[in-house]
């Protein structure tokens, strides 16, 4: 009785680590528009940023801020473009 008692124990102990060592279930992956939601809301953000700090620039000029945010704007348009021909 005692013998059957331990190999129990250990068998449900052995199983159970087996068991805990198993990998979880892998992420589902993202759908391609919430993968471009994601990408533009990315853009948006560095967008924003970056307009902050040329708007924020205690040296630059007010010609050069505005050469700067020009081609800014240029270049996020050009992303942004690019990124709903991707869609």
């Amino acid at each position: 009785m005692k013998k059957l008692l331990i190999s129990t124990v250990l068998l449900v102990g052995l199983s159970v680590s087996a068991y805990g060592q198993q990998r979880p279930p892998a992420p589902p992956h993202p759908s391609k528009a919430q993968l471009a939601n994601s990408k533009a809301s990315e853009l948006d953000k560095r967008y924003r940023a970056e307009k902050k700090m040329i708007l924020n620039h205690p040296v630059a000029t007010k010609k050069m801020k505005n050469d700067q945010l020009k081609a800014l704007n240029i270049r996020y348009q050009n992303e942004n473009k690019l990124l709903r021909s991707a869609r």
